[in-house]
Order: C-alpha cells, then structure tokens, then sequence
C-alpha cells in the first residue's frame, strides 16, 4: 500500500514475503553479529533517540491506536507550511500535538 512516493506499509505477511525474496535493505546478518554494546553505541549514535532519556521506560504506558476518521479540515496555510517543513509525517505530527491538547484540556476540566 503507498501513501505516496516515499512511504509504504506492508502487512507483516507482505514483509515476509519480501525478505524470502531478499527484496528486504536491512542486513539482518550483520545486526545479528552485533555485540550489546555495539548495539548501545548504535542506538545512541541515532539521531531520533538523541532526546530520549535513559529511563524512559519508567513513564511509558501502552498505547493502542485508535481509529482515526478521514474529514476534510481548513487550516491556516502558514501552519501546513511549517508542519511540511519538518519533514515527512507531517499530518500525523498535526494529529499529535491536537491529541496532546485534547488531553490536558479534559485534565484542566476534571
């Protein structure tokens, strides 16, 4: 399934598919080499992990996704633009700070 030109989902039955057919990029042989600590120097080296605190497990919950609903929204364009801005993702981006504040509004209520 694409959502657009750089983006793909795969049902888990799809991916394996594909990695029996070596279409998989991931080197999984060279992963499974990887010592512990390789792997730690790995994770920490990664951009996305940089604002992460050590003991994030602490705080984590489980959190199921929930449906979500196709609707047609207007928003100021200056707010599409920086959002496109920072990258792919950017409607999810938007669906996630709209949950952040849905959710401490129904804090403030009570």
């Amino acid at each position: 399934m694409s959502n657009d030109d750089t983006i793909r989902r795969y049902s888990p039955t799809e991916l394996a598919r594909l990695r029996k057919e070596g279409a998989s990029r991931t080197d999984h042989a060279r992963l499974d080499a990887l010592s512990e600590a390789e792997l730690e120097r790995d994770i920490g080296s990664d951009p996305d992990w940089r604002n992460i605190p050590t003991d994030w497990t602490k705080t984590a919950e489980l959190a199921a996704p929930l449906g979500k609903k196709l609707i047609s929204l207007r928003l100021d364009a200056e707010i599409i633009d920086w959002f496109r801005a920072q990258g792919p993702g950017y409607q999810t981006r938007i669906n996630a700070v709209l949950d952040v504040f849905v959710k401490e509004a129904k804090k403030r209520r009570g």
